[in-house]
């Protein structure tokens, strides 16, 4: 007998997400001050990254409150969507991010400045491994939920750590190469936008696909139709569509079942299909199923 999968609970969605505020409002204040101080633009634009990730992340939390209320009459499939809505903000905002780093950046490199500071570099070296952790921790959290909104926040960490990595570079090269090299920081700004819109399509692509209820995992779909054949009476599933609504899913099932069964039996047989998925993928909130007569010719 297959071993039943015990569903994440999204208050684990929302205990990564406070963690992730609090890391990054400490980074945002630690990289303003030391791209200040520092004479780092680089460091700035890092800051104002990861003071996106502030309100992305409250952005989140609030959207994980809200998709995981129950059903109601005007909500009849629940409000799952809001995450995937979320999801789609969280995009916006790195883009926004990214052309505020680019402006500043293009403006930067036209006006001569002086090199940042070496010790720019160790702050840079501590953001980028805590940021990696931080995405290590949250990206966990958001396979084991199947949460486009929680994956969307870790790779907001990750780019994080990728524009500091970026940083880290440009600052390097403009205190080794002396005159002359200073821009190298504003340059390291510049390429680090690029990773930021990057990142904010890889986010909103996959939140596109779920509000538009695209088949985001066909491998899922064949999973269930496996599972669904296992049931007693169920001859072939015909058809079987799959919408994912936030952290949860739902299927739209066609099954063939011996046409000289009774109604009741149909009837059974369809619940039983239902009982039997739930209890191995309880990620599925409601599976609708539809009793087909066997089609196939009797010669």
């Amino acid at each position: 007998m297959e071993k039943k999968v015990i569903a994440p609970t999204p208050e684990a969605g929302l205990k990564t997400t406070l963690i992730g505020i609090v890391i990054s409002t400490i980074l945002a204040v630690i990289k303003a001050l030391g791209g200040i101080f520092g004479n780092s633009y680089a460091l700035i634009a890092d800051a104002i990254e990861s003071t996106t990730d502030i309100v992305t992340s409250g952005m989140l939390y609030i959207g994980l409150k809200w998709s995981v209320r129950p059903a109601d009459s005007k909500h009849p499939y629940g409000h799952g969507k809001a995450e995937a809505l979320i999801a789609l903000g969280i995009a916006l905002a790195l883009c926004v991010a990214a052309v505020i780093i680019s402006v500043e950046s293009v403006h930067n490199i036209q006006t001569p400045h002086k090199a940042p500071k070496p010790f720019t570099l160790i702050i840079l070296a501590v953001v980028i491994i805590t940021k990696e952790l931080l995405y290590r921790f949250v990206i966990k959290t958001g396979e084991e939920l199947d949460s486009g909104a929680v994956k969307a926040d870790a790779f907001h960490h990750r780019s994080d750590a990728i524009s500091s990595g970026a940083a880290f570079i440009g600052i390097t090269i403009g205190i080794i190469g002396g005159p002359g090299y200073e821009v190298a920081d504003d340059w390291a700004a510049l390429m680090a936008a690029v990773v930021i819109v990057i990142n904010a399509w890889l986010i909103a692509r996959p939140a596109l696909g779920e509000l538009l209820d695209e088949e985001l995992q066909p491998e899922l779909n064949i999973r269930v139709r496996e599972i669904a054949a296992e049931v007693a009476g169920v001859v072939m599933v015909e058809k079987c569509h799959i919408r994912k609504m936030g952290l949860q899913s739902h299927a739209d099932m066609h099954v063939w079942v011996n046409k000289d069964l009774t109604v009741e039996q149909g009837h059974n047989i369809a619940h039983a299909v239902q009982d039997h998925i739930q209890s191995i993928l309880p990620q599925f909130a409601q599976i609708h199923i539809h009793i087909e007569p066997d089609g196939r010719s009797d010669i």
